[in-house]
């Protein structure tokens, strides 16, 4: 048993803790102290780490997940083919290379056709185009400036992108402004445009929401349309000025008649007055005689009613007295007396036929 025993620890020496001698040594003597021999191995549990570790590099090199913003919708794709519903603002997980996710912008978006074009990116949602030149109602070029708002439409942003792509703005959005606006400002002359503004700008919004509405699936949804300016050619423009500078002169043509009027309306109304004056005043004295001569006449009436004979008999001789006492001034002369006093009494001096007296 003991020789066992010592068997056992000299063999555990050799193996383990025990010196080694130099195979390159010549000689037969101890040589110095050597490195001992250390078991890296760790068994079954070194396999373990080493695929976990594994999965962990697989997995953010794949990246099984993606985030979409608030403003945004994930079209998700699995073997090509798009998920009838987007994906929702959050955290997503996928299966990598199985699956893709496309992200799509639902924000607000502007395009501004306009003559100068300003730079412009997509990524900030405003896109710059060359203003719409179309033919007026007589065929004279005229370019649009309008500003056009609008997004997708979230609730169907998978179907928009499977059936136009991408780009469906290109597709869907300009196509659409451009021919609605050459319909609306076709039917009309080039120098009617102007005045015409308001309602044309109504007929191009009414005529885009008419048309997008109609897509399947209501692709994209239109926020507002602001009709900014209308470019006119020049001949036009000076036929516009032209005629507002005879609609001037008639107006003031028409200011001037009007003037007069008022003038001659002014004038009458005095001569009116005046006259209607005069009437009065002549009203006035006329009744006034009236009244003078239906008193008199009253008085009159009065007095012929109070004559009784003896009363003319009377006054006869009270006539008769005075032509007595003229008598006796000139003694020459000669008195026709008429009957009833009822005309003058005459008497004609002899000595001069052209002197004549009249006394009552």
């Amino acid at each position: 048993m003991a020789a066992d025993m010592n068997d056992y620890f000299n063999k555990k020496k050799s193996e383990g803790g025990g010196y080694k001698k130099s195979s390159n040594s010549s000689g037969g003597g101890p040589k110095g102290p050597q490195m001992p021999n250390i078991d890296f191995n760790m068994g079954g549990k070194a396999g373990i780490v080493y695929f976990l570790i594994a999965v962990v590099v697989m997995l953010v090199l794949a990246k099984p997940f993606t985030i979409i913003q608030e403003g945004e919708r994930g079209i998700l794709s699995t073997n090509g083919k798009y998920q009838d519903q987007a994906l929702l603002p959050g955290l997503h997980f996928i299966i990598p290379v199985i699956q893709k996710v496309y992200v799509v912008d639902t924000k607000v978006r502007i395009i501004n056709y306009a003559s100068h074009i300003e730079a412009s990116t997509i990524a900030s949602g405003i896109v710059a185009k060359k203003a719409i030149t179309v033919l007026d109602k007589r065929g004279l070029p005229v370019s649009i400036e309008l500003t056009v708002q609008y997004r997708l439409n979230s609730q169907f942003a998978a179907q928009t992108i499977s059936n136009w792509g991408f780009s469906w703005e290109d597709k869907i959005i300009n196509p659409v402004v451009r021919d609605v606006v050459r319909n609306v400002v076709g039917k009309y002359d080039a120098e009617l445009l102007p005045m015409k503004r308001d309602t044309i700008a109504a007929e191009i919004e009414e005529g885009l929401r008419t048309n997008i509405a109609s897509l399947k699936n209501s692709p994209a949804i239109l926020q507002s349309v602001q009709l900014r300016d209308i470019l006119l050619p020049q001949k036009v423009k000076d036929q516009i000025e032209r005629v507002q500078i005879a609609k001037q002169e008639v107006q003031k043509a028409e200011q001037e008649v009007q003037r007069a009027k008022q003038d001659a309306l002014k004038k009458a109304a005095e001569a009116q007055g005046v006259a209607q004056q005069a009437r009065i005043e002549a009203q006035g004295k006329a009744d006034a005689i009236s009244i003078n001569a239906n008193a008199q006449a009253k008085a009159n009436l009065l007095i012929a009613k109070s004559l009784t004979q003896p009363l003319l008999q009377l006054e006869q001789i009270k006539v008769q007295g005075k032509f007595n006492e003229a008598l006796r001034v000139n003694t020459n002369a000669k008195i026709f007396l008429t009957p009833g006093g009822s005309t003058p009494n005459i008497w004609v001096d002899t000595k001069d036929v052209r002197k004549r007296t009249t006394a009552k």
